[in-house]
């Protein structure tokens, strides 16, 4: 048998109990979870779940507060006249050629 060793770590109380109760539902320990996980790490050379940030969500009145707070930033914007931005994009592209 290999060398054992004691892993040590603090952990919230609840959640402690809870994830006790889930482990004990299903007739395991926390210990043996424990050495599963880091079985499983092993094995797949990384954590065995996937872990990624979760993708952002807006609501959509947040959405409409956001539209509505950039329409108000804008409207200090002068107008500027179809010439005048026909002109300043024949003005970038004459740039970027350069």
């Amino acid at each position: 048998m290999a060398e054992q060793v004691l892993i040590q770590f603090r952990a919230d109380k609840e959640l402690k109990q809870e994830v006790d109760e889930i482990y004990e539902s299903l007739g395991i320990d926390l210990p043996t979870a424990f050495r599963m996980f880091m079985t499983r790490s092993k094995m797949v050379k990384g954590l065995p779940f996937e872990a990624k940030l979760p993708q952002q969500t807006i609501t959509r009145t947040e959405a409409r507060n956001a539209f509505y707070e950039l329409r108000e930033q804008a409207s200090d914007v002068p107008e500027m006249s179809l010439d005048e931005i026909n002109a300043e994009i024949e003005a970038v592209r004459a740039e970027r050629k350069r």
